[in-house]
């Protein structure tokens, strides 16, 4: 409508020519057929309805008709599994059109062995954030002594400790990763098979070894049958601490494990934190949960920063699954 404002004023300024404007406002009129300027507005509405994926990173979006979370994911640049896990109600075979899913950002995490990295979003409280992802807002403040329910901030990352949907991704069969390369294998894992015993009832709960994780390798047998102990993959400067009180009894190098610190806590249990960068314990110093053991180091053929975490029973391994929360 400016153009053609525009138009008649040049032409009532003195350009009396009218089959130029004739020309002028077909054209105009043409190019707005092309552009889709006649079109309905429910269809330019449609358009202008599809956002880009730093629009909808981190918001919570309307399912709308054709969308999958295969689609979702490529708009949003995360990974499928990862928007999965953030959804754990939905249905990925079945959306339903008008469904809201959240869209994690690309500083949230769900690694399938432990808890989440939840970013805090306008509106949030443990409770409504317990309710989408199966949980309790007890345990999300538990996991969070320093975060104060009554005055959570928008964009504040906290620890999201799950149960239903945790146990879920963990049941898919493991991703391939070179994290499981020889370089990073244990030194001795005598069994082809975890056995199954009574763990004493002190065995729950722990905390895990590392803040901010993720599984490159679960526990259990390789393609060879061979007993592989868990793999955690970290940042930079990352220290493993010790998942419960016990005495350090060997806290020094070992071949193809680096620096290893083992600690031994009561009936009987042990837990190993191996390829190590330096040692922050020596023998014999009694430790609680939480307390530093060594600083992760660098793998030189994966370039990550891993931790082989191991827990064993009077020698025999067991899953760590089975302890830690």
């Amino acid at each position: 409508m400016d153009q053609l404002t525009l138009v008649g004023k040049r032409w009532h300024a003195g350009q009396p020519n009218r089959s130029r404007l004739t020309g002028w406002l077909t054209v105009w009129l043409l190019a707005g057929l092309l552009t889709g300027c006649s079109s309905t507005p429910s269809s330019s509405a449609q358009r202008a309805s599809v956002p880009s994926a730093s629009q909808i990173s981190g918001n919570w979006v309307q399912v709308q008709r054709g969308d999958t979370l295969g689609k979702l994911a490529a708009r949003a640049n995360v990974p499928l599994e990862r928007l999965e896990r953030f959804n754990p109600g939905a249905d990925t075979r079945r959306l339903e059109i008008g469904q809201r899913l959240l869209i994690p950002t690309q500083l949230e995490r769900a690694p399938s062995g432990g808890p989440y990295r939840y970013q805090i979003r306008p509106g949030d409280t443990f409770s409504s954030i317990a309710r989408h992802f199966g949980t309790t807002s007890g345990r999300i403040q538990s996991a969070n002594p320093s975060a104060s329910p009554t005055n959570l901030r928008v964009g504040q990352i906290v620890s999201l400790p799950l149960s239903g949907s945790a146990t879920r991704s963990a049941s898919r069969p493991p991703a391939s990763s070179s994290g499981s390369s020889s370089a990073n294998k244990p030194a001795a894992v005598p069994t082809s098979s975890a056995p199954s015993q009574a763990l004493p009832s002190s065995a729950r709960g722990w905390p895990w070894p590392l803040e901010d994780y993720r599984v490159v390798r679960r526990f259990g047998p390789d393609s060879r049958g061979t007993l592989q102990p868990m793999l955690l993959a970290t940042q930079a400067g990352a220290q493993a601490k010790s998942v419960a009180p016990g005495e350090v009894r060997f806290a020094d190098g070992m071949r193809q494990l680096g620096e290893v610190v083992i600690v031994h806590h009561a009936n009987n249990l042990q837990t190993v934190y191996a390829l190590c960068e330096r040692i922050l314990v020596e023998v014999g110093k009694q430790v609680s949960a939480g307390d530093p053991l060594c600083e992760v180091g660098q793998s030189s053929a994966t370039q990550r920063y891993d931790l082989l975490f191991d827990l064993r029973q009077g020698g025999k391994p067991i899953d760590p699954k089975q302890v830690l929360r």
